[in-house]
């Protein structure tokens, strides 16, 4: 058996694109502080910093058949986690500018037409941000909000443990704060 610490970023990438993962798991533990160090100078929030980690890790084994990376891996991680950071700024600015024109909206006293529209934009807003999520944290999220499915229902169904669902809940709550506000994320919540 190889002893993956010993081996190369190359060697490591092409046995992650096999599908290995105890290679997945030495790039894991190789970078995951320098990646978290790097994201968090950048966004200035622990559990933010943690999130955009966790988010490239499932993203990069669940896609790790289809890879394209070229040269060293560390160099593309990081642009991973630099791409990251700009998509959820980008959000937040699209969410930013959805809250405010519903606190316009609020004080303004639009007629009801208005408000179905200004819901229905902010609806789409959520269904995307909810599509952006990872399979199986999407899957147990509408599970969980279109059903009335306990966690431990949820866990059977889905063949996951209730602590795994517990998880996942709690990740696809807080990437959608993140990424639409905590305004947006408590209308969504009570519609």
């Amino acid at each position: 058996m190889t002893d993956v610490r010993k081996l190369s970023e190359v060697e490591l990438t092409d046995l992650l694109k096999s599908g290995d993962h105890a290679a997945f798991a030495e790039i894991y533990h190789r970078y995951k502080g320098l990646l978290y160090l790097f994201a968090y100078k950048r966004v200035g929030d622990r559990e933010e910093a943690r999130d955009i980690i966790h988010e490239l890790f499932t993203v990069l084994w669940e896609k790790h058949g289809s890879l394209n990376i070229t040269g060293n891996l560390l160099p593309y991680l990081y642009t991973a986690v630099r791409n990251r950071i700009m998509d959820r700024v980008a959000r937040q600015k699209v969410a930013a500018r959805y809250i405010d024109e519903f606190q316009e909206y609020i004080d303004a006293g639009h007629t009801p037409a208005d408000h179905l529209a200004r819901m229905r934009n902010l609806e789409e807003l959520i269904e995307k941000e909810i599509a952006a999520l990872p399979p199986k944290m999407r899957k147990v999220f509408l599970l969980s909000r279109n059903t009335e499915l306990s966690r431990r229902e949820i866990a059977e169904q889905l063949d996951l443990s209730e602590e795994t669902v517990k998880s996942h809940m709690h990740h696809a709550l807080k990437t959608l704060k993140g990424r639409l506000g905590p305004l947006v994320v408590l209308l969504f919540m009570l519609h």
